[in-house]
């Protein structure tokens, strides 16, 4: 008993003591898995995503897809605080949870255009474990849920300084932009090259080594995607929903307005084709391959009229 009041006052005395330099420092980890049906393309952008995140923490799928609580306790067994998981429904939607374990908030987003790295064969690259730059569009801080869903990227794309697997310099930067409602995440190298001399100005350059001016540019890399906010949820994988969209369509129900139109079409046809046999009827005609013939005099509907 003695030694576990010594334990319980040493972790109590830790918790109250303050950083000695007064720094905090930002301890993130994000636990990255995926629900069972994903497809080829889907894991290809999770492993992507995953090289980018070296204070990530990558598991097995998730067998269920009701009881997504259950990642409360896969974050909590692995350290982590953070939960980036795809949800995959009918082989062709793709969902994407992000949440805070195990106190929340969550957020659900559906996933659209995306791009793997090995589709794309863009000509940018960066080292892997690097950490990155993250830039906001300036419409993130006008909205209340925007402001949310801008500090939920940034504790989950944001690499912490001295990370589980990273390195220690910047060489990438990730763009989050607002448009049409939807947040478009794009990944861009940061490309450095020395500005061209004049031939005049090349014979005091030896002089000049030290104070070289470069020209800074960025080049995508990879990979790219589109996100739109369905649901903000109060806990971590369930309680009151604080946001919802109302401008968002399910693509189930997409497929099924396209559907009802085919049938519509369909319908459409078949009515005309009925009507014209009825025209033809009163007419006193027929049409025997495709040729319009007149009843002949012993035909049923002539002797018996």
């Amino acid at each position: 008993m003695a030694s576990v009041y010594k334990s319980l006052s040493k972790t109590a005395g830790q918790k109250d003591e303050a950083p000695t330099n007064g720094i905090k420092k930002n301890k993130q980890r994000v636990l990255i898995l995926s629900s069972r049906g994903i497809t080829y393309r889907h894991r290809h952008l999770l492993n992507d995503l995953a090289s980018l995140l070296p204070h990530g923490r990558k598991d097995a799928k998730l067998d269920t897809k009701s009881k997504l609580y259950q990642l409360n306790e896969l974050a909590e067994l692995y350290n982590c605080n953070n939960v980036f998981f795809f949800e995959a429904r009918k082989g062709k939607d793709l969902y994407l949870w992000m949440s805070k374990a195990p106190n929340g908030p969550t957020v659900k987003f559906h996933m659209q255009n995306l791009h793997t790295m090995e589709e794309l064969h863009f000509t940018g690259n960066c080292l892997k474990g690097s950490r990155p730059i993250l830039s906001f569009d300036a419409t993130f801080d006008s909205e209340p849920h925007l402001r949310l869903l801008k500090e939920l990227f940034l504790h989950i794309f944001g690499v912490p300084k001295g990370a589980r697997k990273s390195k220690p310099f910047i060489d990438h930067v990730m763009g989050f932009t607002l448009a049409d409602g939807k947040v478009w995440i794009r990944n861009y190298q940061i490309s450095e090259t020395e500005k061209a001399l004049n031939p005049a100005a090349e014979e005091g350059s030896a002089k000049k080594e030290k104070n070289k001016e470069t020209e800074v540019s960025l080049v995508e890399i990879g990979p790219r995607f589109v996100l739109t906010p369905i649901v903000i949820q109060e806990g971590s994988f369930g309680g009151p929903i604080i946001y919802e969209n109302k401008e968002f369509v399910s693509p189930n129900q997409v497929r099924s307005e396209i559907r009802l139109k085919k049938a519509g079409r369909y319908n459409a046809r078949a009515e005309q084709g009925i009507e014209r046999l009825a025209k033809k009827g009163e007419l006193g005609l027929r049409s025997t391959g495709g040729r319009v013939m007149p009843k002949d005099a012993l035909d049923t509907a002539e002797l018996f009229a």
